[in-house]
C-alpha cells in the first residue's frame, strides 16, 4: 500500500480518510472529526489489530473514526450543523458601485477604469434595483459589500445604498451589515463620520512596509501607504471615541502576496503588528485581471508561496508565544473547521462553494454574477458567469440558473476525483472560476490546480503543528477559533 494515498479500495468499508505527514497519519471523516496517529498505530488499525485498551483505539472511537463502530446519529448531527449555511440562500452581496479607481495596482483583479470615465459609475436608479434584488434573498442575514474600482469614487451611490437598504430593512427585519473595501485615499472627514455613524465596516489593503506597499500600489500625487495608514489610524480612533470594543471594530487590512513579498515575511508581519492589526490574511495571487499580464514579474509557484507561508506562520506563532497577539486568517478558517462544531462559511473554501448560492455580485451596470470572481472574468471579456440584470431578473431565476447549478456541481468535493477521498475534504473547497481560468474547465484537475496545492500544503502545516507543537500551539490555535459576534452600534 502506498502510505501517501488518502484512500485504498481494499480498505474496510467505513475506513477513515488518511494522509501521511512526516512520521504520522492524519485520519478524518466526512463530518470533520480527526485524529493523528503514529505509523505503528495506523498499521494496527489497517490490519484490524488495534487493541481496545490503547490510547489510539479510544481516541478513534470517541471521534467516530473506527470502521463499523461509528455513531451515525452523532455524525449526522455534526454534519448537519457544519453545513447549515447551505439551506439559507445568498447572504453576501458584492456591489460594484464603480470601476473607476485612482490607484494603479500591479495585481489588480477588478479591471479598473480611468477616474475620468464616469460612465463606469452605478446610477442611483440601478442601485435601487440592486438593493431591491438583494432583499429578495431567503437568507435571514444580508451583508452588502461595496467594492470597485474604488467605491469612494462614487460616494453618492454608496451613501444612497446604505440609507435605502437601512430604511427597507425596517420592513424586512433581516440582520443587515455593510462593508466597504477601499484604498482609503479618497476618504474625508464627512465620509468617515457617515460610515462610522452608520456602522459600516471598513477594509483596506496593506501589503507591508511603505516601500513594498507603494511598489504594488501607485497613487497619483503621493504615497498610497501614507494615505492608507493615516486614515486607518483616524477611523480606529473614531471607533474608540464611540466606546465600542476595538478588538471587534477596527479597519481590517488585506495583504496580497507578490513575488516581492516572498523574501520579507517577518517585515510584513512586523508592519501589521506596528499598526496594532491583529489579523493578517496571507492571500496568494489569483490569475485574473491585470495579474495575468504582470504574472512573470509578480507571480510565483505554489511551492514558493508555501515556503513564504510556513515561514510566516512560524513567526506569527513565535510572536504569540512572546505575548503579541496576531492571527493568520487562512489558518483560522481551516482551524475553525478542524477544531470546532462550526463552519465559518468562508465562501471560497466550502463544498459546494458560495457562487450563486452564498453570494451574488452586482456590476456597476446592474448585471448580476455568480460571485465577484465571476464578475472579474467578465471584465476579461467572458460573460460565462453572468446570471441576469437587477430590476428584470427575479431571485428564483438567479439561484436556479443553469450556471449556478453547474458551479455547485463542479465545487461539490464528494463528486471530484482526488477530493472525494482526500483526508482534507471536510475542511476544503474548490473555486470553479479559478479552475476555469487556469485550466479552461470548471471542474479542473487536482494535480494541475495551484489552489489545491496551496490548500493541501497549508493543512499539512497545520496538522504538523497540531501533532508536534505542544500545548502552547494548541492554546494559540484555540484563541484563533474563538468567535465573538459584533453587536449593532
Amino acid at each position: 500500500m502506498n502510505p501517501d494515498k488518502t484512500h485504498d479500495k481494499n480498505m474496510e468499508p467505513g475506513f477513515p480518510f488518511f494522509r501521511k505527514i512526516g512520521a504520522k497519519y492524519v485520519l478524518t471523516n466526512d463530518c470533520g472529526n480527526y485524529a493523528v496517529v503514529t505509523e505503528k498505530e495506523f498499521s494496527a488499525l489497517r490490519d484490524g489489530e488495534l487493541k481496545k485498551t490503547s490510547r489510539a483505539y479510544k481516541t478513534l472511537f470517541k471521534n467516530d473514526l473506527l470502521p463499523g463502530k461509528t455513531d451515525a446519529d452523532r455524525m449526522a448531527a455534526r454534519y448537519r450543523g457544519k453545513n447549515r449555511h447551505l439551506t439559507v440562500g445568498p447572504n453576501l452581496h458584492i456591489v460594484i458601485v464603480t470601476l473607476r479607481c485612482n490607484e494603479s495596482c500591479v495585481y489588480c483583479h477588478a479591471g479598473r477604469g480611468s477616474m475620468k470615465k464616469t460612465s463606469l459609475d452605478m446610477s442611483v436608479e440601478t442601485a435601487k434595483n440592486v438593493v431591491d434584488t438583494i432583499f429578495q434573498t431567503t437568507s435571514p442575514s444580508i451583508t452588502i459589500e461595496f467594492q470597485g474600482g474604488e467605491p469612494l469614487a462614487n460616494w453618492d451611490v454608496v451613501e444612497f445604498i446604505v440609507k435605502y437598504a437601512t430604511e427597507k430593512n425596517t420592513t424586512f427585519k433581516k440582520s443587515l451589515t455593510f462593508s466597504l473595501v477601499t484604498n482609503l485615499s479618497l476618504m474625508d472627514e464627512k465620509k468617515a463620520e457617515f460610515l462610522l455613524d452608520s456602522g459600516v465596516l471598513m477594509c483596506t489593503s496593506l501589503d507591508g512596509p511603505e516601500d513594498l506597499h507603494d511598489l504594488n500600489r501607485k497613487c497619483p500625487g503621493g504615497s498610497a501607504y501614507k494615505k492608507t495608514v493615516s486614515w486607518m489610524k483616524r477611523i480606529n480612533e473614531g471607533y474608540a471615541k464611540r466606546g465600542v470594543d476595538t478588538n471587534l471594530y477596527h479597519v481590517d487590512a488585506l495583504l496580497t502576496v507578490t513575488k516581492d513579498s516572498l523574501k520579507r515575511p517577518k517585515e510584513i508581519i512586523d508592519e501589521y503588528v506596528r499598526h496594532g492589526i491583529k489579523v493578517i490574511h496571507l492571500r496568494p495571487l489569483n490569475p485574473m485581471g491585470f495579474a495575468v499580464e504582470t504574472w512573470d514579474r509578480i507571480g510565483y509557484t505554489p511551492s514558493e508561496f508555501l515556503r513564504f507561508y510556513n515561514e510566516s506562520l512560524d513567526y506569527i506563532i513565535e510572536l504569540n508565544n512572546k505575548g503579541t497577539e496576531i492571527l493568520e486568517r487562512m489558518s483560522s478558517i481551516f482551524l475553525t473547521k478542524i477544531l470546532t462544531e462550526r463552519d465559518p462559511n468562508f465562501l471560497d473554501i466550502r463544498s459546494p462553494c458560495g457562487a450563486g448560492i452564498g453570494q451574488l455580485a452586482y456590476n456597476y451596470d446592474g448585471t448580476i454574477f455568480t460571485c465577484d470572481e465571476g464578475r472579474m472574468v467578465n471584465q476579461m471579456g467572458d460573460d460565462i458567469f453572468a446570471l441576469g440584470v437587477a430590476g428584470s431578473t427575479g431571485y428564483k431565476e438567479l439561484v436556479s440558473h443553469d450556471t449556478v447549478k453547474t458551479i455547485a456541481t463542479a465545487s461539490c468535493l464528494d463528486g471530484l476525483p482526488m477530493c472525494e477521498s482526500c483526508a482534507y475534504k471536510p475542511y476544503c473547497g474548490v473555486c470553479p472560476v479559478i479552475n476555469y481560468l487556469e485550466q479552461g474547465d470548471l471542474f479542473g484537475q487536482r494535480p494541475r490546480s495551484s489552489r489545491c496545492a496551496i490548500h493541501m500544503g497549508v493543512m499539512d502545516r497545520i496538522f504538523t503543528l497540531i501533532a508536534t507543537g505542544g500545548d502552547d500551539v494548541l492554546r494559540i490555535f484555540g484563541r484563533w477559533v474563538t468567535y465573538r459576534q459584533r453587536q449593532a452600534q
